[in-house]
């Protein structure tokens, strides 16, 4: 800051002397001071200057403590002496046109009065508008010295920390593991060597020791609670309890998907449960036009190898879901839910061979359990299609 200080010393004697000069070459004014605007002026030059001794003597602290922490100490130094030499020459550069000075006019000629800011004259204007732009300028260059010095320090301090963070860590690495220091292991030697390698008699890390009475412990609380008090199940019952377990996740998987399926993904259900449900649904509905037992009456006969729209699994779901209207089979997808469609589905084609007795004579073509049809169909009884519902 001192050094600062008288490089901008110079300028200010210059801008002094002009005034000086000035003051002697014109007649006496009235006292300015107790103009408003010079004392707001002068309030804000002292304020300005105020901040940077504040701000000179933040960054000399800050400087000082970086320079104990670097080494490239006349670099720095070098980088810090630039800004305050610009700040001379630019005060000496506004101090430079107050030495003109205007020649003595004649007694004839008619006098100019020179434009003046209020009580101030233009050039004391001028010079105190140059003292507020300096301040300014030292201000603003003080501030970017003191980032640039926070901010380095910012970053040695960071790799400080990760220094200490390393160092506590390996400290107590090397006390969990009882580590002894190089001068310390003469007394641990057991005059016992081999090829180079010198047997010590080391102890056992702690954490091993402390992990070795932990398992101890665990050992007998596990015997305790699975073989004497047996409040925790063993390895075969576990796996008991979590098949259970699935098997319920997997019947309410079962039931909560079994309504997407559809004439694409239906499949034959053979299990007692559903042939009993698809009977029951068969007999509500269907019995009425097929008969009890599948014989057939308004309907065709659902015994027998013939079918009027196919006999596989998803034929039969397909005609039951949409129907066949121009024939007199209605849909009954409004009515039953899909798993019902499948189950009556399944129960019909359970009639087939059943050859109970009044049966239907044949209608539609022959079907075979491959998928495929068999016969002429033109050879075959063909039902009037008004009159005869389809299966």
């Amino acid at each position: 800051m001192t050094k600062r200080l008288a490089l901008l010393l110079p300028a200010l004697a210059t801008t002094s002397i002009a005034l000086a000069r000035e003051a002697s070459d014109t007649p006496p004014k009235p006292s300015s001071i107790g103009d408003p605007m010079v004392t707001m002026l002068v309030i804000i030059m002292v304020i300005l200057l105020l901040i940077i001794i504040l701000l000179a003597n933040v960054l000399i602290g800050t400087a000082t403590y970086f320079y104990e922490k670097e080494k490239e100490i006349e670099a720095e130094k070098k980088k810090m002496s630039l800004a305050p030499t610009t700040l001379t020459i630019i005060a000496m550069l506004i101090g430079f046109p107050l030495f003109a000075q205007d020649a003595p006019a004649d007694a004839e000629t008619v006098v100019v009065q020179a434009k003046s800011f209020g009580a101030l004259s233009s050039t004391a204007f001028s010079f105190v508008t140059g003292v507020i732009i300096t301040e300014l300028l030292v201000i603003v260059v003080l501030l970017w010295q003191l980032r640039s010095f926070l901010t380095r320090v910012k970053i040695q301090n960071g790799k400080e920390e990760k220094e200490k963070k390393g160092i506590a860590w390996k400290a107590i690495w090397t006390k969990l593991n009882s580590f002894k220091s190089k001068e310390e292991e003469k007394a641990l030697e057991m005059d016992h060597e081999y090829d180079g390698i010198r047997e010590l008699d080391n102890r056992l890390p702690p954490w091993w020791i402390y992990g070795f009475y932990a398992t101890i412990v665990f050992a007998v609380i596990y015997l305790w609670r699975y073989h004497v008090s047996e409040s925790a199940p063993l390895s075969q019952q576990e796996y008991a309890i979590a098949m259970e377990k699935a098997e319920e996740q997997k019947a309410a998987y079962l039931k909560k998907t079994a309504n997407n399926v559809d004439e694409n993904t239906v499949k034959l259900l053979t299990d007692a449960s559903a042939l009993d449900a698809g009977n029951k649904v068969f007999t509500q509905n269907c019995a009425a036009c097929h008969g009890k037992a599948g014989e057939g009456t308004v309907g065709p006969n659902l015994t027998d190898d013939y079918w009027l729209h196919g006999g596989s699994i998803q034929d039969i779901f397909k005609t039951v879901k949409y129907g066949w209207p121009e024939k007199g089979m209605r849909s009954w997808k409004e009515d039953l839910s899909p798993v019902q469609i499948a189950q009556v589905s399944s129960f019909i084609k359970s009639l087939h061979g059943t050859n109970p007795p009044n049966g239907k004579e044949k209608q539609g073509e022959l079907y075979q359990d491959n998928g495929a049809a068999a016969g002429d169909s033109s050879s075959a009884a063909k039902p009037d299609s008004a009159s005869v519902p389809s299966k």
